[in-house]
């Protein structure tokens, strides 16, 4: 069996999970509501508080659904109790966000600010400029993490970081591969 799979997601009493015949979960818990659909084939088992995912063969088909179901649901009762949350760095001279109502105007060197509209169940944050890096801080946070990482790669695709100066929108604590500029700069002129 999968080791993954195998393992009990545990329910905590303030969550509410209902499934449907065809495996349509619904979990409600104190920071909203997700929905999702498990593959028919698998078997959900509710008891003492766990979560059990169980599948009816040792095929190969089932045994690859197994462990991934079973971190689905368990994505969604994290989500439903504590949420999910990306924080993103703007690094560069002049770049930097401000926040418009719900949405975000990011500068980033291009002749126009961007503004970004976060999808329903989203907000973004702007969390101040760190001193030591000067970089402005973004926070994306919502209870879907797939959700919570695809908003926060799309704010990342509007400049990433280039290699030479750094500059750009990276995640906190990415480590951006640094080049070395042209040869010519490093020695000076040539005889």
């Amino acid at each position: 069996m999968s080791r993954i799979g195998r393992t009990p997601v545990v329910v905590p009493p303030k969550v509410q999970v209902n499934w449907t015949e065809d495996n349509f979960v619904t979990m409600k818990g104190p920071r909203g509501e997700l929905k999702g659909q498990i593959d028919p084939e698998l078997m959900l088992k509710l008891e003492d508080g766990s979560l059990q995912v169980s599948r009816p063969s040792d095929s190969k088909k089932h045994k690859a659904k197994h462990g991934l179901y079973r971190t689905l649901l368990n994505n969604m009762v994290v989500g439903v109790t504590n949420g999910y949350t990306k924080q993103l760095e703007i690094h560069g001279v002049g770049y930097r966000a401000a926040k418009v109502g719900d949405n975000l105007v990011i500068m980033v060197g291009y002749s126009h600010p961007v503004e970004v509209q976060p999808p329903a169940g989203i907000t973004l944050s702007i969390d101040g400029t760190d001193s030591a890096t000067k970089a402005t801080k973004i926070s994306v946070s919502g209870i879907d993490k797939q959700l919570v990482g695809q908003v926060a790669a799309d704010i990342r695709a509007i400049r990433k970081p280039e290699p030479y100066k750094g500059k750009g929108i990276r995640y906190t604590g990415e480590k951006i591969r640094r080049k070395a500029g042209k040869a010519g700069k490093v020695g000076g002129k040539k005889k």
